[in-house]
């Protein structure tokens, strides 16, 4: 049986959450918040529906290597959650929740908490595993990347 790993990020912006959730409603604001180095595309025809069942398919590049990635939007609730589920691609199970919560920032000013919870699984149980380290090393590289451009993109 595949170990399930998990990553959990907190990202707060000075936000209603009605300003947030739009921005990740627009799937091709995904390429604006991944690394540069991976070469994100979204294959998938733009303007996409999200919704439950939308599928949508990427191209990404990692060390060289280019592959291809398809997600399915498995739950659809605006403006409080999303969760995008791994049909296809690297992992052997990606499983990505996204929740904003209305919260207040450390000084007390309102805005918005957006958690990312991320369950996931190498491939070739248990040979994949000696991976782990450098996988999660680049997973937290990638989040991190993540929450800056979020954040510099959304409020400056």
């Amino acid at each position: 049986m595949a170990r399930t790993h998990r990553l959990h990020t907190t990202t707060w912006l000075p936000l209603p959450r009605d300003e947030v959730f739009p921005f990740f409603a627009d799937a091709e604001n995904l390429a604006a918040i991944t690394p540069p180095e991976l070469a994100f595309e979204i294959v998938t025809p733009t303007p996409i529906d999200m919704r439950p069942g939308a599928l949508i398919e990427y191209r990404l590049g990692l060390f060289g290597v280019r592959f291809g990635w398809r997600t399915e939007i498995t739950a659809w609730e605006p403006p409080y959650r999303f969760v995008d589920q791994q049909i296809e691609g690297p992992y052997r199970r990606w499983h990505h929740t996204h929740t904003f919560v209305e919260a207040a920032g450390p000084d007390g000013e309102p805005g918005t908490q957006m958690d990312d919870v991320v369950r996931w699984e190498l491939p070739l149980w248990p040979l994949g595993e000696v991976a782990y380290p450098a996988v999660r090393a680049q997973l937290a590289r990638i989040f991190g990347y993540r929450q800056r451009r979020i954040r510099e993109l959304l409020i400056g």
